[in-house]
């Protein structure tokens, strides 16, 4: 019986001939990242350790993201010690306003199709849209990873879905994601490994593809797992990754569950407040008025997600009474809508476009606290009630275009039924 990608990849890196779900293996690292949320663990626990010599640090990224910039002393005097650190022992240092950690990993060359990465967030199960397996531990962990280079796990069960057709203009990765999540439920995939297949996978341009294995996380996946193609090689070139050294899934491969969607027949869809699974689709929920817009996030806030907004927004107005944020993923995206004309046709349509960085997502930094009994419509992968510091409002869900759609006109929008609101990355 063959390995699913999962099995395949995580046997390479364990040096075995091959693995099972079940197993458990320690595997070599390829690289790590830690972000300033987790650093101050990591920090104390190398000092307990008394590790004399860090030999994996030069493979480790510090990032400055959630406390971007730091809303307090403390977290001041955190990235102070990060840096030090950093310094100290070799480490990859990305500072305030160079981006999400997730985005700055692949951005700045630091993986390729075959390599296990693992990062101090849930969310970095994003990596698996570069053929890689990418999954969360803890800042302790990143010690041990920093000191030996290696990390124990265990392999986990594969789910292959096939996604089949194509995703039709004006809807996203971000709606088969929701879909996802309304099907299986919240942590509904605990554990386990998503292998996405099919046409509309091969369809999507790398922003979507990230977008698609970022919201993994949601669902409790371990990791999220694509193919390579020709569009895989080229964004990892373009971006200085070594070799890639990619991995397929064997034809005979035994998985814990199949499922297929039909892409083609997806809708729009949004995440009701308080909860990440209750999705219905957009245009069943149009006359829910809001206050707040936010498009970016780790898994939202790429260039085809801003070129989704300025689609929609360019040469309008956002409604009356309705604000609006722009945080780009990182400071290159910034700079590349720039260049597009993005930031400036959003910004004259009223949105205020922040410094690349998680704060306003996790609600860290305060640049976005809605009032009591607001609606917020974010892009974000999270609604929980008081995510953004106030529990009296309500965050709701949904692709870069829905949130624009509905910026536009004041009300949760379908943003198909809006000029601008059927753009799809191909025609970028």
């Amino acid at each position: 019986m063959g390995l699913t990608l999962a099995e395949k990849l995580l046997a390479r890196h364990a040096g075995l001939p091959s693995t099972r779900a079940g197993d458990l293996v320690v595997a070599n690292v390829s690289f790590a990242m830690v972000h300033d949320a987790r650093a101050p663990n990591a920090i104390r626990m190398v000092e307990k350790m008394g590790a004399k010599s860090l030999p994996f640090a030069n493979k480790t990224a510090w990032v400055l993201d959630h406390f971007s910039p730091p809303p307090t002393v403390e977290a001041a005097q955190g990235h102070t010690a990060m840096r030090k650190f950093a310094d100290e022992h070799g480490s990859v240092l990305y500072d305030i306003g160079d981006g999400i950690c997730h985005q700055v990993m692949p951005e700045g060359g630091h993986l390729t199709c075959g390599d296990l990465i693992v990062g101090t967030d849930t969310h970095s199960v994003t990596y698996g849209a570069f053929n890689a397996f990418g999954t969360g531990i803890e800042g302790t962990d990143v010690s041990a990873v920093m000191a030996t280079g290696k990390v124990w796990l265990r392999v986990p069960e594969s789910v292959r879905v096939t996604l089949k057709g194509r995703l039709q203009p004006g809807v996203w990765a971000k709606d088969v994601t929701l879909h996802m999540l309304g099907k299986f439920g919240a942590e509904g995939l605990n554990y386990r490994a998503i292998e996405y297949v099919g046409t509309a996978v091969q369809a999507m341009e790398i922003d979507d593809r990230m977008t698609l294995c970022n919201h993994a996380a949601e669902l409790g996946a371990k990791a999220a797992l694509l193919e390579a193609d020709e569009k895989t090689f080229a964004w990892l070139k373009a971006h200085g990754a070594k070799t890639p050294a990619p991995l397929s899934a064997d034809a005979d491969a035994h998985y814990a569950d199949h499922f297929e969607i039909d892409a083609s027949q997806l809708a729009p869809q949004v995440a009701r407040k308080h909860s990440v699974d209750d999705i219905v689709p957009a245009h069943e929920v149009v006359g829910q008025k809001i206050n707040f817009a936010l498009i970016g996030t780790c898994t939202n806030g790429r260039l085809d997600d801003i070129r989704q907004a300025a689609a929609v927004l360019k040469g309008k107005r956002v409604a009356k009474g309705v604000r609006m944020i722009i945080t780009p993923a990182s400071r290159q995206i910034y700079l590349a809508a720039a260049r597009e004309g993005l930031i400036e046709a959003l910004t004259e349509a009223g949105a205020s476009v922040e410094a690349a960085g998680c704060g306003t997502c996790v609600g860290i930094t305060n640049h976005l606290i809605p009032g009591d009994r607001e609606v917020v419509i974010s892009s974000a992968n999270r609604n929980f009630q008081g995510r953004l510091g106030n529990h009296d409002a309500d965050i709701w869900l949904g692709s870069a275009a829905t949130v624009a759609a509905s910026a536009l006109t004041g009300y949760i929008t379908d943003p198909r039924t809006v000029a601008g609101g059927q753009w799809e990355a191909s025609h970028a």
